[in-house]
């Protein structure tokens, strides 16, 4: 009674593996037709072939291992950034842009006399904030190399961009994730913390990095207009340009708003930003549950976690720069809730993403993990806010 049923399973087996073994037959017989071809060439040939081939695989071979290779990859990097080269003890609790005061005692933690006149030079408190955002660019184009413009990213898999494949996007996908926070972040710079009550003129550093970050992300030596400067090395500037603030900033030559107001806006932006990303996430979740085999569910779980990397470290570095409002505020409990959820949140680092039903017992919503991620964070935020409008 069993024969009918085993036979029919094993016809099934047979015409799956049939099937698989066409496929296969097919993605390799170029291959080996190219080998035929090969054989029949003369050395001449044979050789400048070869060496093509070889240029392609080490182009490619590279690219490969600047895709999944992640140099200084740290969620605890907020920790060991420096804003400046006089940080004090007293100056924990002096707003960015203030003068630091005299230590106990009558010794200056200012830069030496250069004056010959006897007097110390003023020093003012840097921004942890200026100094967190030129460390990503840097983490960016100087650590790891920028994905998006290198000439293999832009072929494709034979033609197909990248993201609409399951390989080599995770990487550039968290690098753009950053890059958006940068571009929010140094537009707030410019348009309100790095100017008195957005009436005076503004940095000309701040403006040229965030003029330098806006720069197409995608751009090689080459574009549709001729000769191009390729994103890294303007991305570079942004990175002088914020150090040349804070510099100017440490001599008390600068301005940081540092009032409630902005620190407000600032956080309203931030969440308004995060809010987008999970509306993004839950686009494609709506869109596909096809849990391992989707190939744009890694893209965007990548973007948003490089926002998530990014916004923990400008709101560590935010803390600092406001230390004496959120102090006044009463507001440290709830800052340090937020960075304990946001730190937690980057613990997760699936090998594979899924984006399965939500209900789905085999295939895990690692999208819908990641948007109740940041939506955790958005409402910490928001509660932040609410204290500051009071």
């Amino acid at each position: 009674m069993l024969d009918p049923i085993v036979n029919f399973v094993t016809k099934i087996f047979h015409w799956i593996g049939r099937g698989i073994g066409l496929v296969i037959g097919a993605i390799l017989w170029p291959f080996m037709w190219l080998g035929r071809w090969y054989t029949q060439r003369g050395w001449t040939l044979k050789a400048i072939v070869g060496l093509i081939v070889v240029g392609i695989i080490g182009f490619y071979g590279y690219f490969f291992y600047v895709t999944q290779f992640w140099n200084g990859f740290d969620p605890d990097y907020p920790d060991r950034v420096p804003a400046g080269t006089v940080t004090p003890p007293q100056a924990a609790n002096v707003l960015a842009g203030d003068p630091i005061s005299p230590q106990p005692g009558g010794g200056q933690p200012a830069a030496p006399d250069t004056t010959g006149g006897g007097t110390a030079v003023q020093s003012c408190k840097p921004s942890e904030i200026a100094a967190v955002s030129a460390y990503l660019v840097d983490f960016n184009v100087n650590q790891n190399a920028w994905i998006s413009s290198m000439l293999a990213s832009k072929l494709g898999f034979f033609g197909m961009p990248w993201r609409n494949t399951p390989f080599f996007d995770n990487k550039a996908a968290f690098q753009l994730g950053i890059n958006q926070v940068l571009r929010r972040t140094t537009t707030e710079l410019v348009d309100t913390l790095g100017r008195t009550r957005g009436t005076s003129r503004i940095d000309q550093n701040l403006q040229d990095a965030r003029t330098a970050l806006a720069w197409d992300e995608t751009a090689w030596y080459i574009g549709l207009r001729g000769p191009t400067r390729p994103t890294p090395s303007v991305y570079r500037e942004a990175i002088r340009k914020l150090n040349a603030f804070n510099d100017s900033l440490e001599k008390c030559q600068a301005t940081f708003d540092a009032r409630a107001d902005n620190l407000l806006l600032f956080l309203d932006r931030i969440a308004g930003d995060m809010g987008s990303t999970t509306d993004i996430l839950r686009g494609q979740i709506d869109s596909s549950d096809a849990g391992w085999f989707d190939p744009r569910a890694d893209d965007r779980f990548w973007f948003a976690y490089g926002q998530l990397y990014a916004y923990h470290g400008i709101l560590e570095a935010a803390r600092s720069d406001f230390s004496a409002i959120i102090r006044e505020r009463n507001l440290t409990a709830l800052w340090d809730i937020m960075h304990t959820q946001m730190r937690d949140s980057l613990n997760m680092q699936p090998w594979i993403i899924s984006n399965g039903n939500e209900s789905s017992f085999i295939f895990p919503s690692h999208l819908a993990t990641m948007g109740f991620n940041l939506l955790r964070a958005r409402s910490q935020i928001v509660e932040i806010r609410a204290v500051l409008d009071r």
